[in-house]
C-alpha cells in the first residue's frame, strides 16, 4: 500500500453512539475509520483492508471482544493488528488476563479518557506509518538493485559488442595496410583503399554515436536550428542512406508532401533521425526488399514515416525498442548487428526538437513502421 494513502482503524461496538463517539474522539487527517457493530462485520472488514490499530468492546451480543480477538489472532492477515479492549464492565484480574491473552495491548475502562485513548492510538497509528514508509523505502532499495542488475548486464553485453564492431574494422585496416607493403598492385591498391575507406567511416559512425549518447545524457548537445525545409533535410537523409539500401538491393519509394513545409530545427540532426531509421530499415530487411518514405503535415505537425517489409521486431521486444542498448536478436542479421543505440539515439534528437517517435506497426515477418512527428512553422 502506498505510503500516503489514508491509515485505517477499526472500531467495533455494538452501539452506534459509541461508534460516533469513539470516531469523533480519534479522527484526525491521515485517518480513515471503519465501523462494525458485531464480531461478523468486524471480520469482513478485516478481509479487505490494511488496519493499523483495532478498538474492540468487549460486552457484544454474539460474539465477544475476545473471541473475535482470537479469530483475528488465527488469521495471517490480522494476526500482528494491536488490539485495544475497551470495557464497561468490571475489569478484574481474570478479564485482563483473558484479555492480554487473547492479543490484547491494553485494556481501556469506560468511561473513557479521551486524552490518554488519544495518546495511545496515535502511537500505533505512527507506528503503522513508519512501517509502511519502511517497506516503501524497501520496494525503492530492491528497485533500484534490479535496475543496477540490468544496467550491469547491459554494459556487459555492450562492452562485448563494442570489441566485435571495432575488431572487425581494426583487423580489416590492418589486413588493408599490410597489404599495402608487401605488394605493389595499383589495381588492387585502389580496392583496398576503398575498402579501408568504408571501414574508417564505419568506425567514425560508431565513435560518434557514443558521443552523441554521451553529450545528450550530460545536456551537453546543443543544436544549431535554423529555419529549413523539410523537403532538403529527407534528401540529406536518402543520400546518406542510399549506399547500404543499394547494397542490399532494396527499392525505396517515397511519398512526401510536394507543399512547402518549413522546420525550426538542425538540419544535420533531423536528417540523422531519418538517415537511421532508413539504415535500420535496410539493415533488417532481407536483400531485395521494399522500404517507404512518407512525410505529411497533420494538425501543425509533419509526419515522417519510415515503413519496410523486413523481419520486423518481437512482442517482446516493442516496448523496449527505444532503450539503450535493445537490439533485435536475428541470426540473419547478426553478422551486422550494431551497438543497440540508434534508435535511443533518435529518440533523444527528436524529443529534443519537441517532437515524438513511436513505433507504429510491427511484428515477426511483417515488416516495422516507425513515425516521427516534428512541429512545423509558417
Amino acid at each position: 500500500m502506498p505510503a500516503d494513502d489514508p491509515i485505517n482503524f477499526l472500531l467495533v461496538d455494538d452501539l452506534e453512539e459509541n461508534l460516533l463517539a469513539l470516531e469523533a474522539l480519534l479522527q484526525r487527517e491521515g485517518l480513515a475509520c471503519l465501523k462494525a457493530r458485531s464480531g461478523e462485520e468486524a471480520l469482513e472488514l478485516l478481509l479487505v483492508h490494511d488496519i493499523a490499530l483495532a478498538l474492540l468492546d468487549v460486552q457484544m451480543p454474539g460474539m465477544d471482544g475476545f473471541q473475535l480477538a482470537e479469530f483475528m489472532r488465527g488469521a495471517e492477515r490480522s494476526r500482528h493488528i494491536p488490539i485495544i479492549f475497551l470495557t464497561a464492565g468490571v475489569a478484574t484480574l481474570q478479564r485482563r488476563f483473558r484479555g492480554y491473552e487473547a492479543g490484547a495491548v491494553d485494556f481501556i475502562q469506560k468511561p473513557i479518557e479521551g486524552d490518554i485513548l488519544k495518546s495511545k492510538a496515535n502511537v500505533f497509528f505512527d507506528l503503522h506509518k513508519q512501517h509502511r514508509q519502511i517497506l516503501a523505502q524497501r520496494d525503492e532499495l530492491a528497485a533500484y538493485a534490479d535496475a543496477l542488475k540490468t544496467v550491469d548486464r547491459h554494459k556487459n553485453e555492450f562492452l562485448a559488442v563494442l570489441g566485435h564492431e571495432l575488431r572487425n574494422p581494426v583487423m580489416a585496416l590492418g589486413a588493408g595496410l599490410y597489404f599495402l607493403k608487401k605488394h605493389d598492385d595499383p589495381e588492387k591498391a585502389l580496392e583496398i583503399r576503398a575498402q579501408m575507406d568504408r571501414q574508417v567511416s564505419h568506425l567514425t559512425r560508431l565513435v560518434e554515436d557514443l558521443l552523441d549518447i554521451s553529450r545528450i545524457d550530460q545536456g551537453k548537445i546543443a543544436l544549431r536550428k535554423e529555419r529549413v525545409a523539410l523537403q532538403a533535410t529527407l534528401e540529406l537523409a536518402i543520400e546518406a542512406s542510399r549506399p547500404q539500401i543499394d547494397a542490399n538491393r532494396h527499392t525505396l519509394t517515397s511519398d512526401i508532401t510536394a507543399d512547402p513545409v518549413w522546420l525550426d530545427a538542425d538540419p544535420t540532426r533531423v536528417a540523422q533521425v531519418v538517415s537511421n531509421l532508413l539504415n535500420n530499415a535496410a539493415k533488417y530487411t532481407p536483400p531485395g526488399g521494399q522500404i517507404r518514405l512518407a512525410a505529411q503535415v497533420v494538425d501543425g505537425f509533419v509526419h515522417i514515416e519510415v515503413t519496410d517489409n523486413g523481419i520486423g521486431i518481437p512482442d517482446e521486444m516493442q516496448s523496449k525498442i527505444f532503450e539503450l542498448f535493445a537490439q533485435v536478436k536475428n541470426s540473419a542479421t547478426r553478422a551486422q548487428e550494431g551497438l543497440g543505440i540508434g534508435l535511443a539515439l533518435v529518440k533523444q534528437l527528436v524529443e529534443l526538437h519537441g517532437g515524438s517517435i513511436s513505433l507504429q506497426s510491427s511484428g515477426p515477418d511483417l515488416g516495422s513502421s516507425f513515425q516521427v512527428r516534428l512541429p512545423v512553422i509558417p
